[in-house]
């Protein structure tokens, strides 16, 4: 079965970029009221640093395990089953950390967020890329992206009017609306196909069983792996960057996450529109890998900056790495429509779920050589493993969707 001629604006292009919305207010509203919420619990001192990361593990954790399940489920059930139920267990858990009281109950909520959160982007995107014809396709997603990341900027502008607990009653408020307007999302109709044969659907386990498939899915993967280590080192902990490098100014990290997704929205953008104009999501891919291994090196040089150019640089850091809607459309694009929602939903989630490794890696490396050379050491094996697993990809700009994976 073809795409169906849905419009960029059909039901179902606007359900995923407002479930994307919500899922990047919920998913960054920690990073975001991490010192204010801490504080209010008794952390304090270099506390708010360890306990910060641990809570970001968590998260993080939790999006490894629910990416599984909701990929799986997504080829095997559908991907508005995804979509609707990842929405409803994320904005349920974003309530529940309204009224923690401690850092133990706080860590298991973030864990369960993180598991709901891991379904919305994978079964939206999946969902818009087989709907849309393949012209269509890669602007369908560029606006899943940029409505949906702009849920950072709400969650900055929320944090400073609301108490952080207010703060995510709203995010957790906002998903359950959204559950209202599912009627009228139709299922895929390249799914429907699959589910009425008897062909092999959501196997996890047939990504490790052929070499070239495996390659395929790890390099889906490592492309991804810059975006989270600036997202949740560099950005993330800004305020700590900041007093590194001499910088005489209150930094608040949830103005530098504001302004990083501010960045990534015009970043994906960009790539969006560029990736349309060369009719190539690799090359976009190259270009924007090389300019973010660039803005990392030089906001880990800006000594002595003013507080506002270290927004800016935020700023440009989010532009650099707006390429996560190229990275989660090619994933969506590399393989066939029976392994789809598992693929385009796992990908995005290790990739997220790697932050657990960089920030294992940065701990280690801060110990030894301090937190801005520990931080360059990271970052440099971040971008360089992205455009190891690049080099060779196969171009999927003109790929046609409507396929079979031979399992």
């Amino acid at each position: 079965m073809k795409p169906s001629k849905s419009g960029l604006l059909s039901a179902g292009v606007i359900v995923a970029s407002l479930g994307y919305f919500v899922d990047i207010y919920d998913l960054l509203l920690f990073s975001i009221v991490r010192v204010q919420s801490l504080k209010s619990l008794g952390i304090t001192g270099d506390s708010l640093k360890t306990e910060g990361l641990h809570l970001i593990d968590m998260q993080m954790f939790g999006m490894l395990l629910g990416g599984i399940f909701w990929g799986i489920l997504g080829d095997k059930k559908g991907r508005l089953s995804v979509l609707f139920g990842s929405i409803f267990i994320y904005s349920i858990a974003n309530i529940a950390n309204g009224f923690v009281h401690s850092i133990e109950a706080y860590a298991i909520w973030r864990l369960i967020a993180g598991i709901g959160l891991a379904g919305e982007l994978g079964a939206g995107i999946t969902l818009v890329a087989e709907i849309l014809p393949k012209e269509k396709r890669g602007i369908g997603t560029m606006i899943v992206a940029v409505v949906g990341l702009t849920g950072a900027i709400v969650a900055g502008i929320i944090s400073n009017i609301f108490d952080w607990r207010t703060c995510y009653f709203i995010g957790g408020g906002l998903g359950l609306a959204l559950l209202a307007l599912r009627i009228g999302v139709s299922e895929s109709g390249m799914f429907r196909q699959t589910e009425s044969s008897n062909v092999s659907r959501g196997n996890f386990f047939a990504l490790f069983t052929n070499g070239k498939r495996l390659l395929r899915y790890l390099r889906c993967i490592f492309i991804g792996f810059p975006t989270w280590f600036v997202i949740g080192v560099l950005v993330s902990f800004s305020p700590e960057f900041s007093k590194a490098l001499g910088i005489n100014a209150e930094i608040s990290a949830g103005t530098a996450i504001m302004y990083a997704y501010a960045g990534l929205v015009f970043g994906d953008l960009a790539t969006g529109l560029i990736s349309q104009l060369l009719q190539s999501r690799i090359k976009v891919m190259l270009i924007f890998l090389l300019l973010s291994g660039l803005t990392i090196f030089i906001y880990l040089n800006a000594f002595g900056i003013s507080a506002a150019m270290l927004y800016a640089l935020c700023f440009a850091l989010g532009f650099s790495n707006g390429f996560w809607v190229i990275f989660v459309t090619i994933a969506a694009e590399q393989f066939g429509t029976n392994l789809r929602a598992t693929v385009t939903t796992t990908v995005p989630n290790f990739a997220r779920g790697a932050l657990v490794l960089i920030t294992f890696m940065f701990r280690y490396f801060e110990q030894l050589f301090g937190i801005l050379n520990g931080a360059m050491i990271v970052g440099a094996i971040c971008t360089g493993i992205a455009l190891l697993f690049l080099y060779g990809m196969k171009e999927t700009f003109h790929e046609d969707l409507d396929y079979i994976e031979e399992i």
